[in-house]
């Protein structure tokens, strides 16, 4: 991919947006009436529209700004999903108990973010690659720990020390998703806003 910019796309338009996961799956119903199902993505893909976020023509502005930096298409930038950008369920504080990360083996130092999504029948791992500077706390076998460094462009954590074998490594946490525009061109019209009719402004996802 092109370059990306460690900036956040404005709050207060992005919280407006609309928005979530999509997958791809190929279904075949045989003859029987049976399907057979196959996932062409191992990863969910996310997608919003930020126009439901504007709210006056100095938010129109401020996203004129916002995409002629970014160049458009070219450049990819941080969002945060209104709906999904904590370690934790809406309304609470993320703890450093929140996800499990790994298992210490004695020797390795580094561990990756992630957060996981069910858990009886096929929990999904998402990896977080853009976690929020300053919000993650970090514990090991429940007990929270400093003896870390944190990469928040990447969403790798290094501690100090290995961490024991079958210890276990939990972080909490706040993170945006890397996204960028999926357009090249932005349409404005006062009267069309005025009016309530407002544009669309189509973000999706990118892998780092």
């Amino acid at each position: 991919m092109n370059g990306f910019h460690e900036i956040r796309f404005p709050l207060d338009v992005g919280f407006g947006a609309s928005g979530g996961p999509e997958r791809r799956t190929d279904i075949a119903t045989l003859a029987s009436g049976f399907e057979e199902r196959n996932a062409r993505w191992a990863d969910s893909r996310r997608s919003y529209d930020a126009g439901g976020g504007l709210r006056s023509i100095a938010d129109l502005q401020t996203v004129l700004r916002f995409f002629e930096e970014r160049r458009g298409r070219l450049y990819g930038f941080r969002f945060r999903d209104p709906f999904d950008h904590a370690s934790c369920d809406a309304g609470r504080a993320p703890q450093p108990t929140d996800q499990r990360i790994g298992i210490g083996d004695g020797e390795t130092k580094q561990f990756k973010l992630k957060k996981t999504y069910g858990a009886d029948y096929a929990p999904y791992e998402r990896s977080i690659v853009k976690p929020v500077e300053g919000s993650i706390i970090v514990a090991l076998e429940g007990l929270e720990t400093t003896a870390y460094a944190v990469d928040e462009t990447t969403g790798v954590i290094s501690f100090d020390k290995a961490p024991d074998a079958g210890h276990k490594v939990t972080a909490g946490f706040t993170f945006d998703v890397p996204v960028r525009f999926d357009i090249d061109k932005l349409e404005f019209s006062f009267s069309a806003f005025e009016a309530g009719d407002l544009p669309s402004i189509p973000l999706v996802e990118v892998k780092l």
